[in-house]
């Protein structure tokens, strides 16, 4: 144990020298025995500074990745995070943590799933492949989570130089990507699975993405947002805070406003506080939330890229959205069983075929009307699909003619 004696920076070389060895091969397993046991308690700043000081001696960073999952089995629960700093509720930080919580939720449930196929005579074939659809549409909303990290909290990072991290997880991000990718074109390609296909979808296709995205947690939590806390200003994560909403959250939506003390705010906080010109008049922020807070409709813009983009809940909401849905592709919004009639909806939308489509259904006792409507330009370019729900049980009711004032219990 005498590695240890000489310090931080004795403790850093060893830990360097032992990732290479790990890096050029040699008896990964014995390598990572001493690891454990030459390094129980590793402060997380010094495998920051120990990755990064690999990249700036040149070490390409394609290199660095490949050995990077090595080296974090290595190190899970062996990192001490004693030093790090209290994240307040509804911090950024608070978010993306409150995020893994409910990604490790829904990852832990692949497992039921798993140990379902060990029962084959117990599996209701179409119930089952609607879940395990309905397990990756949500594991695909971690693209949220990836993009706040990529355009909003590495961009910090490296004003403090700090560049290897980011780098080294910006590529796990794609390599992340990759897995979901494949495993969508599998169950667009497979359509209906047999049951004796079941265990190869979820072995070969689920598996690895779910395994890929608890990877990264794991890396955030005990690496990444400790440092983040350190080396970022209140200035900083305010102004992370301030833009997150455009992006848009993972799985869900903060419950608390975090606003730092002598913080003042940033330009776009402040537009909340100016007005928009449109062609037939202009309108304050507040005025525009409070028409849309008012209004008896639920209106859902999805963008041309079928992204959804704005939603707004009415006086008396009918179906409960967060800002979670926010930069999510539609598809992701619906049960998968409807998915073929939203597909089939925006396509005859950017076509030109049709211009709008109209579903009434009784919903928990009351009647509820959903409208689409494609949405163009002056020269009939495809802008997006506007959805309209309208709970109208009152409305069927109605006979005859009311002249005289009469108001209406909210």
């Amino acid at each position: 144990m005498d590695e240890l004696n000489g310090g931080n920076q004795s403790r850093k070389e060893l830990l360097k020298h032992m990732i290479l060895q790990l890096h050029e091969g040699v008896a990964p397993d014995e390598v990572r025995e001493r690891l454990v046991t030459l390094l129980k308690s590793i402060p997380y700043n010094e495998v920051v500074q120990v990755e990064q000081e690999l990249i700036n001696e040149g070490l390409p960073e394609e290199e660095v990745l490949k050995f990077c999952d090595i080296h974090t089995q290595v190190l899970e629960g062996h990192i001490d995070q004693a030093s790090a700093r209290e994240i307040p509720d509804g911090h950024p930080l608070d978010t993306f943590k409150k995020e893994n919580g409910e990604l490790y939720k829904l990852i832990q449930t692949l497992d039921h799933f798993y140990e379902k196929l060990h029962h084959p005579e117990e599996i209701e074939l179409n119930t089952y492949i609607l879940q395990l659809k309905a397990f990756f549409n949500n594991l695909m909303d971690v693209e949220k989570h990836y993009l706040r990290k990529e355009n909003l909290l590495f961009p910090y990072l490296e004003k403090y130089n700090i560049t290897g991290p980011p780098k080294v997880m910006w590529g796990k991000h794609d390599e992340t990507r990759e897995l979901l990718k494949v495993a969508r074109e599998g169950f667009d390609v497979r359509g209906e699975i047999e049951l004796n296909e079941l265990e190869t979808v979820v072995e070969l296709l689920l598996k690895p993405a779910s395994g890929a995205v608890s990877d990264m947690i794991m890396k955030e939590e005990e690496i990444l947002f400790p440092m983040c806390m350190d080396k970022l200003t209140d200035e900083e994560w305010y102004q992370i805070s301030q833009e997150s909403p455009e992006i848009g959250y993972c799985l869900y939506d903060p419950e608390t406003e975090w606003k730092p003390e002598g913080v003042e705010p940033s330009p776009v906080a402040r537009t909340m506080e100016g007005s928009v010109q449109l062609p037939t008049g202009r309108l304050s922020i507040p005025e525009l939330i409070g028409i849309f807070g008012t209004m008896p409709v639920e209106l859902t813009f999805v963008d041309s890229q079928d992204k959804v983009r704005f939603f707004s809940h009415g006086n008396k909401p009918i179906f409960k959205r967060n800002r979670a849905v926010i930069g999510r592709d539609v598809r992701l919004c619906h049960p998968p069983k409807s998915v073929h009639v939203v597909e089939q909806v925006i396509s005859d939308f950017k076509s030109g075929k049709e211009e709008c489509a109209a579903f009434w259904l009784e919903m928990q006792g009351i009647f509820v009307h959903i409208e689409y409507y494609a949405l163009r330009d002056e020269f009939n370019k495809y802008l997006g699909t506007l959805e309209v729900v309208q709970d109208i049980t009152d409305l069927r009711r109605i006979e005859g003619e009311r002249r005289l004032l009469s108001y209406t219990e909210k």
